[in-house]
């Protein structure tokens, strides 16, 4: 199960932030905002976690 953890304003900043948590061995996925029909560049993103490694991915961005 994944839980939202970020919302990212557009697709480079929610991949950047899926990259970094990947980088640190943290899995995450980016879904748009609303209807997946309506997917684009300028769209607002969320950046997702597995539940239960919140922590973790706090401690991740902590380091930064």
């Amino acid at each position: 199960m994944w839980v939202d953890y970020l919302k990212a304003p557009n697709l480079a900043t929610a991949e950047m932030w899926k990259n970094i948590l990947e980088g640190e061995g943290l899995p995450a996925r980016i879904l748009p905002e609303g209807d997946i029909l309506q997917w684009g560049e300028r769209v607002p993103f969320r950046v997702m976690v597995p539940r239960g490694r919140e922590h973790v991915a706090d401690e991740i961005l902590r380091k930064l």
